[in-house]
């Protein structure tokens, strides 16, 4: 039998492993430039060149190792998976738990610039009645958590490894979040987990467009939007859903091929004109990259797409399917897609108490507008606490 045992992690990549990441970067074949002026082939041969250079000659990685180490890591077994969490306890004492959920991707750095505002409230603008517990564990196949060599590692046993997890660190009622998977994994966990979690908050919520009755100009653009991104975004995803260990030779040997993959998305979802470094830093675009480098999880943390994606696109697919009656709290950034309506939201989510619609922000919306998100966080959690 598994030990349950939760174990202190202090993480310190060899300098071996840094040495042979700029080795590969400095040796990276290129390919001619792309023949439009613009991002609609792809990342241009320009942009990707200037990042990789500073990947390989200026980047501090051990800046990065040292926040995760200050934020506090632990590992523990679950269902035969080594699971990495932070965790991040307050000062508090009627500090509700929440578990942070990332997405893809992401990982559990999206998550770092919460942690001071969500368990120490009063030096953030906040009162003591706003503190969390805090845990962000790594999704299976991401990150620190180990890397699944059988099937089944999908959303629902994600939830059902959380589950297990909040009650090992002691917690009997707790709260759930997260955004990408994360909205997935924390939906499941309230149905797998009803009678300890007081509520989730999603953002944004997935759910079906209705097309029934007129639609809101908000809802047609939103429509318009989700199927203009089926159309000329969906490569990445339909590469994880079918072919995620093809894809992967790829992205744990080329460190120029795993950062053009996510560099793409990261500069497709996020709210800026024309210029990634508007919302996310390089430092902060490399910081991610270089967690799925060092950690080999390019191809492991694709095939969560061959687990779940086609649970998710039924979800948006068929209006009110697996209906989550758990109290709810979301929040829709502006260059976010999907981009439910509450109208929309609630055929799924019926007891929706929370809902903000914000002006800016993107996919990475703790990352780019964190103060936004531990808002909505301290907004929803108060009526639910």
């Amino acid at each position: 039998m598994l030990s349950e045992s939760v174990d202190p992690l202090r993480l310190r990549v060899p300098d071996a492993d840094l040495a042979d990441l700029r080795a590969r970067l400095r040796n990276t074949r290129w390919p001619e430039p792309e023949p439009v002026p613009d991002w609609s082939q792809g990342v241009p041969l320009a942009y990707l060149r200037e990042l990789c250079g500073y990947w390989a000659e200026g980047y501090d990685w051990r800046r990065v190792e040292a926040r995760l180490n200050d934020a506090g890591q632990f590992r523990t077994p679950i269902d035969g998976l080594g699971v990495h969490f932070l965790h991040a306890r307050s000062a508090h004492p009627d500090a509700l738990p929440l578990v942070l959920t990332h997405g893809w991707p992401g990982s559990v750095l999206e998550f770092l610039e919460l942690l001071g505002p969500l368990t120490d409230p009063t030096a953030h603008g906040g009162s003591a009645a706003d503190a969390f517990h805090v845990v962000v564990p790594s999704l299976p196949g991401y990150g620190l958590s180990d890397r699944p060599t059988s099937t089944g590692w999908g959303i629902d046993r994600t939830a059902r490894a959380w589950a297990v997890l909040m009650d090992r660190l002691g917690y009997a009622r707790y709260g759930a979040a997260g955004s990408d998977w994360g909205t997935s994994v924390s939906s499941a966990l309230a149905v797998r987990d009803p009678e300890h979690v007081a509520g989730i908050h999603l953002v944004p919520p997935l759910a079906a467009p209705d097309r029934t009755g007129d639609l809101t100009d908000a809802e047609r653009a939103a429509l318009a939007e989700l199927e203009r991104r089926g159309r000329t975004e969906s490569a990445y995803s339909e590469m994880h859903r079918t072919k995620p260990q093809t894809i992967g030779y790829g992205l744990v040997d080329s460190p120029a091929a795993l950062a053009a993959w996510i560099v793409e998305k990261l500069w497709t979802w996020s709210d800026h004109r024309g210029d990634l470094s508007e919302v996310l830093t390089a430092d902060q675009v490399l910081d991610d990259i270089s967690l799925y480098w060092l950690t080999g999880t390019g191809a492991s943390a694709a095939r969560f797409y061959w687990e779940s994606i086609d649970q998710v696109s039924r979800w948006l697919g068929e209006p009110g399917i697996d209906p989550v009656s758990a109290p709810t709290g979301c929040s829709v950034f502006a260059a976010e897609v999907p981009r439910p309506s509450r109208r929309w939201a609630a055929r799924r989510y019926p007891d929706i108490r929370y809902w903000a619609e914000h002006p800016r922000g993107g996919h990475f919306a703790a990352l780019e507008v964190p103060e936004l998100v531990v808002g909505d966080l301290r907004a929803f959690f108060r009526l639910v606490r």
